[in-house]
């Protein structure tokens, strides 16, 4: 037996869960009675069961008389139940047996399992409870065969107080008063007034996506007709009654996204209601569960009566994965965790492009894509201390850190460059193919390539295999002749050259090669694909072209530096030849390729202000987030600083004077998402103007107590400039905001914004609000405010380090502690970080969270090296670009 793995002896047919839970005393218990086939002879039952369980009683029916008899538990050791047949007993090969336990345990306070979370009622706190199982929690909630291949059916009754409302993943088959009833001795629930409600049996399914709650919940509700059976779907949103109020958005949106899917899947929805729980803590943004999605309230909720696009934008991407799951992670699910990226980059690609693009065109989602997932993912693959996508788990331990943005991002991203290669319609029609032929069951990566295969009639098995078993991503290297351009591949490092270990794979890659036909009109040869190390691709280099069109390849492309200026200068063009995404694909190449010493840094500098006439709001927000970075690296060297805010105050004050402050009803998206990076600019880079608007908007909201003041689109800009120029008062009312802000997002925003405290007390006082009070939730975003502050990053590694142990044991069974880590160390950019922060972890226990120190390590490593080649011509590209400015 693994150690990491069940045995095989017997496996789970279907489960009868009954429990009670008792929110006033934080407890819960029941028990599971498992009906089971047996594969192998064997004399004992091993299953999951978290050492939280206190298991009461135990008993197993062999044969067809299922009679129960007692049995033994012979181990109680980590996550493992371990129960003996009565002597000379054995369960045999081909027979069925029930295996039954009782259990009890408090409810726990750490966002995973059956948890508690608080909300506050008429000024009291008050708790409700629900289940966080992905990945290996549902055996903190009852023992269990807890991994993703052992589906069996789920048939679930919840007994709880008059007054709450009780969830699952199925709906309601029957409600009324409980009476104590025999079951030798197996359900013992507490004195008191009950009521039983019982769920109809789920389809097959895993542990990991069981789901149930129990609180003073109410809902908002909306019926939609599904496009392949006709049936009707009952949608719900659930949240508690001070907030159900805001979850129009997400209602509306679910309604539209469900039968979408339904019709770009070709395959009918399995459940006959779909339900969503916003929850006051929760550990990661949202849960696929079947039937009932769970999830922070940031994740579902938005003010009525604002037109909020970015919470809205935010909510849709996030209720879009989640519903995606319903039949990619759910209905079909990956064999093992080493497969997750099956589940999340997917969902990803489908929440973020494909659904968006079609409800929302106007919110520019194949663009929007490549800053959420594709930049991000290649920052982090450009490391050594990266991870394949598909990533050998034998480590249960390990599971929470695969949980990241390559499982997610990466994934996401490998997929959209395949299904832009095949085309989006035999790549989805690949996908229904996939899903019917494993319907309930689960898969492994082949799976998947075959189906896309069989639609495509290409074989991309070949092709994606190095994408997801190999580290890192390619950077092609081009240069030109007389026959065309020779094209080279090699591994892209962000901190030096691959050894020839590291540079072994021979990765295929889609060039998509945009250039000029002979009539004049660009053209896309879709078909160019490099699957050598070298190879040459006949191009007329006497006309503009590009490699990687739309940027939908997951790869740097490095030019000669004139191939490099015209294409520049051909992208600046008002009727360029060069996409949208083709600009910003150019502006992240630039900034990864000169942060590794392939192209002097300034390379960005010149191409950002070469386009400063630049209209797109995409186009902005890809310039201004490489400039922010670039400002993280050399945040200790105030000259380079100080240019830099005169190149920022320069490119996007003009943006402001031409768009004014103030956002009118009605305004196109696009205008909306381009004062608000204008203004977050502006902010950064000291411009008075706005820094007061900003300020004097938070001051208007404390006098007047009136929250909707503060234009819903930039609240986050308004709450950074409320903590940088404000004091004691300003500190005060934002930490009332995260406490009592109406909304999520205004909670969150504060708890963002109130990292740019500049006084040294009031950073003190916040660093203790986040050890006595802050929401575990929340702590790291707290962190992300902090790092975000010049001023307080120090301050902030130095908290982690007299504090680490504290938030070690309070994160000790949820993901929080890696993310933690993360955002106090992510902007330190000295030797001396690295040597202090190395030294501090030689000795920790860090094996949940030692990939992400791994990638801070390196990134420290990566800032330091550029810092020392690049400071001194950073410098004089300043100094000369001031001096044209006269």
């Amino acid at each position: 037996m693994s150690e990491y793995r069940l045995p095989t002896a017997v496996r789970p047919r279907a489960y009868e869960l009954t429990l009670w839970t008792d929110l006033e005393n934080a407890t819960f218990g029941g028990f599971v009675l498992i009906k089971l086939d047996v594969v192998e002879e064997t004399s004992v039952v091993v299953l999951n069961c978290s050492s939280d369980l206190q298991v009461s009683k135990a008993s197993i029916a062999l044969g067809e008389g299922l009679s129960h008899t007692p049995v033994s538990v012979v181990d109680k050791g980590p996550e493992r139940l371990t129960l003996g047949l009565p002597s000379g007993s054995l369960l045999s090969p081909q027979t069925k047996a029930e295996l039954k336990v009782a259990f009890n345990a408090p409810l726990r306070g750490s966002m995973n399992g059956y948890y508690k979370s608080a909300w506050k009622h008429d000024g009291k706190t008050e708790y409700y409870a629900l289940t966080q199982f992905q990945p290996t929690d549902a055996r903190a909630a009852f023992p269990c065969f807890d991994e993703p291949a052992l589906k069996a059916r789920f048939t679930i009754t919840m007994i709880s107080r008059p007054g709450t409302v009780s969830l699952s993943n199925m709906p309601v088959a029957s409600e009324g008063a409980y009476a104590a009833s025999s079951s030798d001795g197996f359900l013992e629930v507490p004195a008191g007034e009950w009521k039983v409600t019982t769920f109809e049996e789920t389809p097959l399914m895993s542990t990991y996506i069981v789901a149930f709650a129990n609180g003073p919940f109410e809902f908002m509700e909306e019926k939609v007709q599904m496009p392949l059976s006709g049936r009707t779907i009952p949608l719900r949103v659930y949240a508690t009654p001070d907030i159900i109020h805001q979850a129009g958005f997400c209602l509306s949106l679910s309604a539209k996204v469900l039968p979408l899917y339904e019709k770009l899947f070709r395959v009918e929805f399995p459940l006959p209601k779909l339900d969503t729980l916003a929850a006051h803590d929760f550990d990661m943004g949202a849960m696929e569960n079947f039937g009932l999605i769970t999830g922070r309230t940031r994740a579902f909720l938005a003010d009525p009566k604002k037109n909020d696009i970015g919470s809205q934008k935010l909510i849709a991407k996030i209720q879009s994965h989640e519903i995606s799951h319903m039949w990619f992670g759910n209905l079909v699910t990956m064999e093992w965790w080493d497969y997750l990226y099956l589940n999340e980059g997917f969902a990803s690609l489908m929440g973020d492009v494909i659904s968006i693009d079609k409800i929302f065109p106007d919110w520019d989602a194949e663009a929007a894509f490549l800053i959420r997932r594709t930049s991000d993912a290649m920052f982090v693959d450009g490391k050594r201390s990266s991870h394949p996508i598909e990533v050998p788990c034998p480590d249960v331990a390990f599971l929470n850190q695969i949980f990241d943005g390559l499982s997610y991002s990466k994934a996401a991203a490998v997929l959209r460059m395949l299904s832009n290669f095949v085309g989006e319609d035999k790549f989805l029609e690949g996908v229904s193919i996939y899903l019917k032929k494993h319907i309930y069951g689960n898969t492994v990566s082949g799976d998947l390539w075959a189906g896309i295969s069989t639609a495509a009639g290409y074989d991309v098995g070949s092709m994606m295999s190095n994408w997801v078993k190999k580290i890192g991503y390619p950077v092609l290297t081009v240069t030109e002749s007389a026959n065309g351009i020779t094209v080279q591949q090699n591994r892209f490092l962000d901190n030096g050259k691959p050894t020839p270990e590291e540079n072994e794979t021979i990765w295929t890659i889609p060039l998509a090669i945009r250039s000029v036909g002979d009539d004049g009109k660009a053209r896309t040869d879709n078909g160019a694909v490099l699957s050598t190390r070298e190879a040459v691709f006949e191009v007329d280099t006497g006309r503009p072209f590009k490699l990687n069109a739309d940027a939908f390849g997951v790869y740097r492309v490095l030019y000669t530096p004139e191939r490099l200026s015209k294409i520049a200068a051909e992208a600046a063009k008002p009727d360029s030849m060069f996409s949208l995404s083709d600009r910003m694909g150019l502006l992240y190449d630039v900034a990864a390729l000169s942060n590794a010493g392939f192209l002097p840094v300034s390379s960005l500098l010149d191409m950002v202000y070469q386009w400063r006439e630049e209209k797109s709001h995409m186009v902005w927000s890809t310039a201004w987030s490489n400039l922010a970075r670039l400002g993280h690296v050399f945040w200790e060297y105030p000259a380079i600083i100080d240019g830099l805010r005169e190149l920022i105050r320069t490119l996007f004050e003009p943006m402001i004077t031409r768009l004014g402050f103030e956002f009118p009803e009605g305004e196109a998206v696009a205008t909306i998402e381009l004062r608000k990076i204008a203004l977050a600019a502006c902010l950064r880079g000291n411009v008075e103007s706005v820094a007061q608007y900003l300020h004097g908007q938070f001051i208007a909201y404390m006098d007047t107590g009136d929250e909707s003041v503060i234009p819903a689109e930039i609240l986050r800009n308004v709450f950074t400039a409320a903590a940088k120029y404000g004091g004691r008062r300003e500190f005060d009312a934002l930490l009332g905001l995260v406490e009592n802000g109406r909304t999520p997002a205004i909670k969150t925003g504060a708890i963002v914004g109130l990292g740019y405290t500049q006084d040294p007390a009031l950073l003190d006082e916040l660093f203790a609000y986040m050890v006595t009070k802050a929401r575990d939730q929340d702590v790291a975003s707290f962190c992300r405010g902090l790092q975000l502050n010049p001023a307080a990053r120090r301050p902030l590694a130095k908290f982690c380090f007299e504090n680490y142990a504290v938030f070690a044991e309070r994160f000790g069974t949820n993901s929080t502690l890696k993310y933690f880590v993360e955002e106090c160390f992510c902007r330190m950019t000295a030797q001396s970080d690295y040597d202090e922060i190395e030294a501090f972890f030689k000795d920790k226990d860090t094996s949940r969270y030692s990939m992400v120190l791994a990638q801070v390590l390196e990134t420290i490593e990566s800032y330091v090296v550029t810092i020392e080649r690049s400071k001194d011509e950073l410098t004089a590209w300043f100094v000369k670009w001031e001096q044209t400015q006269k």
